[in-house]
């Protein structure tokens, strides 16, 4: 089978070709390699993936927000599913740049569904957020908790991309999967998100930013039990028998989140990583930033019931690995 996987030099994505190419299918990646972290990083994914899989990946520099340059370069490929992991990340990012937002995640979504009405792909499995959620203070978030009272416009795009997607899937019978992420993290993550600063700065000897006090909880979920998810999802579209699905939907498209099962205290967090680091922290207290939440803390009973998703990896474990890929992907630049 041939995937298109946008986001590929993003954190998940290139987890997520990996694991697919690992199974033997062709992957056709897209990004941007936008700089809203260091290009290089990005760069080094790409390189890693051509390396370990050569012929079965195919790479595309490119903004999927531009339809007319995502035709071209697909004209003659044949695409049997799509991952679509790729937007414009961040909650306090969409404070500043909001516009960056609305082409990737709005505009770039629709594409995204036209390419799959057009192609009549197997499946459309999608990324969206726990942001979704907003102040949401029910503990745990459930796919059926009311996700329109978003707190930040990052928040507010993925709620409007699971939306349109359910249009689509309603008029043209599109099977779709819209995932819910619960604060991802592990090798090749990300610099702008809370395990990669703190490292950086515990390393270095500076004060991390510890916001709203260190009274944060965060349902943090290692990269391996995420990609699991997102692969057992595409290897299992819904069915289109109007049955209602996670979400709501009766049509072919439903909304799972996926976590970790399990919110952790930030000021735990920081305990287990200066244990793997083997040096202490020096905490800078902040307030809460806007646009943040409290908590987070995903139901994972649907997604589990269908697909049989467990996640097994305890940050006690997970952080340790981040850590070690840290150091050794420092140390080969």
């Amino acid at each position: 089978m041939t995937i298109l996987v946008t986001g590929a030099a993003g954190f998940i994505g290139m987890t997520v070709a990996d694991r697919l190419m690992a199974q033997g299918h062709a992957v056709v990646g897209i990004d941007n390699m936008n700089d809203y972290y260091p290009v290089s990083l990005k760069r080094d994914r790409i390189a890693a993936l051509e390396t370990a899989h050569g012929k079965l990946f195919t790479f595309h520099e490119l903004d999927f927000a531009d339809n007319d340059a995502l035709h071209a370069a697909l004209a003659d490929q044949v695409i049997e599913s799509i991952v679509h992991l790729g937007a414009q990340a961040g909650v306090r990012y969409s404070l500043i740049n909001p516009h960056a937002y609305v082409r990737s995640n709005l505009a770039g979504h629709v594409n995204m569904l036209e390419l799959a009405r057009e192609r009549r792909v197997r499946h459309l499995v999608y990324a969206s957020s726990s942001s979704v959620y907003g102040g949401n203070d029910s503990l745990p978030f459930r796919v059926e908790d009311r996700a329109d009272h978003p707190v930040s416009l990052y928040a507010a795009t993925k709620r409007a991309d699971e939306l349109m997607s359910e249009t689509y899937a309603h008029l043209f019978r599109i099977p779709m999967t819209g995932l819910r992420f619960f604060t991802v993290y592990g090798p090749w993550g990300r610099p702008d998100m809370a395990m990669w600063i703190f490292t950086k700065k515990i390393l270095a000897g500076e004060p991390i930013p510890v916001f709203n006090h260190g009274r944060m909880q965060r349902d943090f979920t290692y990269i391996d039990d995420i990609v699991s998810g997102v692969v057992g999802c595409l290897d299992h579209p819904p069915a289109d028998d109007g049955a209602p699905k996670p979400g709501g939907s009766r049509a072919p498209h439903r909304l799972y989140n996926i976590g970790n099962n399990k919110p952790e205290e930030l000021m735990h967090l920081i305990a287990v990583l200066e244990d793997a680091l083997g040096q202490k922290a020096q905490i800078d207290f902040q307030p809460m930033q806007p646009g943040d939440v409290h908590a987070t803390f995903a139901d994972i009973s649907a997604i589990a019931h269908d697909i049989g998703f467990a996640p097994t990896t305890q940050i006690e474990s997970g952080v340790p690995q981040f850590v070690a890929w840290y150091r050794d992907y420092h140390k080969a630049r």
